[in-house]
């Protein structure tokens, strides 16, 4: 199971890159193998706002829907779009080509757990 040591994490299994202000978001090496192959991707509406915790899209895969919930609150100023068409995406590259959205953070900052807490986490 892959956990990037440079990325923080949400119990949900969301991964979080905080870069200045603005926050990118995809789901996990763990949660994608659990989803199974996915085959579509809610791209969330750029300009919606979102706090943390709360549901914003939704991932379907062979063998269930699942919804996404945003790590941190703000605005989506960014998606991939790519996923609307290339939802396989999440499965072949999670950390990477299989990101999901971008979020300008607004409000506190989030409680997220770093790499050692989220492999202690999956450890159970």
């Amino acid at each position: 199971m892959l956990i990037p040591h440079d990325l923080m994490y949400t119990p949900q299994h969301e991964w979080v890159k905080i870069t200045g202000e603005v926050a990118r978001v995809g789901i996990t090496d763990y949660a994608q193998d659990a989803l199974g192959d996915v085959v579509f991707v809610g791209v969330p509406t750029v300009g919606s706002a979102v706090a943390a915790d709360e549901s914003f899209t939704e991932v379907e895969s062979t063998k269930s829907v699942s919804d996404i919930y945003a790590p941190v609150a703000g605005v989506i100023t960014a998606v991939n779009e790519v996923l609307a068409t290339q939802p396989e995406l999440l499965n072949k590259d999670p950390y990477g080509a299989g990101w999901i959205c971008e979020i300008t953070l607004q409000g506190t900052a989030p409680t997220l757990m770093d790499a050692k807490a989220y492999e202690a986490l999956l450890a159970g």
